[in-house]
């Protein structure tokens, strides 16, 4: 093998490792939540200081935890 088709070789290795890191990092921040593009209504409701799942202002216990709540 000579020296051109080795440093081909390498420079085509290194763009390729580039590229990975590129996209793994490109996936790493799809993966962060979004903001959801609809409203949600949390009137006559309370959230639980345990899950911070919403629940009716008449619970007494959170529906998804168990945890007690507050008023």
């Amino acid at each position: 093998m000579d020296q051109l088709t080795a440093l081909v070789l390498v420079a085509a290795a290194g763009v390729g490792l580039i590229a990975a890191i590129w996209i793994a990092r490109g996936e790493s921040r799809a993966t962060e939540p979004q903001e959801s593009p609809f409203a949600t209504s949390t009137e006559g409701m309370k959230r639980c200081p345990n899950c911070g799942r919403g629940n009716l202002v008449t619970d007494a216990t959170c529906i998804y935890c168990g945890h007690s709540l507050p008023g």
